[in-house]
């Protein structure tokens, strides 16, 4: 299989211009490899992208996801694995960045055939990608997954998994949200502040559960009203608003996204101005609709703790996973997300730029200089 083949409806120029683009400092923004998956008896049809290895294997989820087109769902793919490569970078990993998108509705669309076939593509790749859960797939999916392919993470705890990723994922936004409290208040505390949360599933309902032990007084909002309904069970005391237009003008202190991305858009950040919403800190991956977002909120006074870093404690749960689980020791990684989040304020602050630009250049950094270790000729080792 080529690295890169292109669907029955051809993606777009531009699309494919970024797979190839490469940047001249040495930090790609360009795609070592796009595989593109058909199964024609299961019905699979998924993309696997694979955004850099200079860390390490490709680690990140499988996002199972009915697309409005092939288009949509090979910039998806694209935008996440670029993501889970500064995630991972910032994070401390030793692994590359990568993400695979299946097409079609998980609810209807799922099934044993597909899941195992898609497990055959990953194995095809020889652990240059590993997989773990996304939006659309849970540890039930991996643990299937796993039958055909070693290189899987996630999975449940009989199988010697990690099991939910979103756990921790929602433990590292919290702190990442203390750190915000402590750079914007003077204490890592949301004790007392109103914070709203768009979307409460996986993750969010989660996160919810630590804002309330910290003494927050939360809003939540999402489309599903089972969601909904199992935040109210566990909390009865947060308050539920309609939808995300609603939740923008409560009047929050902090605005949490942790449903899909492209959250933070030029009208949602004039709105969360308007408001005088203060910091804005949640799960979503690739919150930022567009460059320049990240500037607009600054000039605001908005402080943005970039998505990829605060999230990240999904990705170090299951990365611990790969020689052999133990939670106490990814949690306590999970827990320097909140050193991570003052370190990018203060370079922020100190460099006079927003602090996503802060974060991209300390991951970049770390990726430059690891690669370049393989310039490094090790016994035994030939180049080339």
């Amino acid at each position: 299989m080529t690295d890169v083949q292109t669907p029955a409806t051809h993606p777009a120029p531009g699309v494919l211009s970024r797979i190839f683009r490469t940047e001249q400092d040495g930090a790609s923004d360009g795609h070592e490899q796009v595989v593109l998956c058909h199964d024609r008896s299961s019905g699979l049809k998924a993309i696997i992208a694979i955004h850099s290895t200079a860390l390490g294997p490709a680690l990140g989820g499988t996002r199972f996801f009915p697309y409005a087109s092939e288009e949509a769902a090979l910039e998806d793919a694209l935008n996440l694995s670029r993501g889970m490569s500064y995630k991972n970078a910032l994070a401390g990993l030793d692994l590359g960045g990568g993400k695979a998108v299946i097409i079609g509705d998980p609810n209807k669309d799922k099934n044993e055939a597909m899941l195992r076939a898609y497990g055959r593509f990953v194995e095809s790749l020889r652990g240059r990608y590993i997989t773990a859960c996304d939006v659309g797939t849970y540890v039930q999916d991996m643990d299937v997954i796993a039958r055909e392919t070693e290189f899987v993470t996630g999975r449940s705890p009989e199988h010697g998994g990690a099991g939910d990723s979103s756990i921790l994922t929602a433990f590292g936004v919290f702190q990442g949200m203390r750190a915000s409290a402590q750079a914007r208040w003077g204490q890592p505390t949301l004790r007392g502040k109103r914070v709203g949360v768009a979307g409460v599933g996986k993750v969010g309902h989660y996160l919810v559960g630590h804002l309330v032990a910290d003494g927050a007084t939360v809003v939540v909002t999402d489309p599903f009203e089972a969601a909904v309904n199992r935040v109210r069970a566990a909390h009865p005391e947060v308050e539920v608003v309609a939808d995300t237009t609603a939740l923008l003008q409560a009047k929050l202190d902090v605005y949490a996204p942790c449903a899909l991305g492209g959250a933070l858009t030029d009208d949602v950040v004039g709105a969360l101005g308007e408001s005088g919403t203060s910091i804005v800190c949640g799960a979503a991956n690739n919150q930022l609709s567009h460059p320049g977002v990240e500037k607009d909120l600054a000039d605001r006074g908005i402080l943005y703790a970039p998505d990829y870093l605060v999230n990240s404690g999904g990705v170090i749960q299951v990365a611990d996973e790969i020689d052999g689980f133990n939670f106490e020791r990814a949690k306590n990684k999970a827990t320097k997300i909140f050193d991570t989040t003052l370190e990018i304020f203060t370079r922020a602050a100190s460099d006079g730029i927003p602090p996503a630009v802060a974060a991209d250049r300390l991951a970049e950094k770390r990726m430059r200089e690891i690669s370049a270790l393989r310039t490094v000729l090790l016994p035994g080792s030939r180049r080339g």
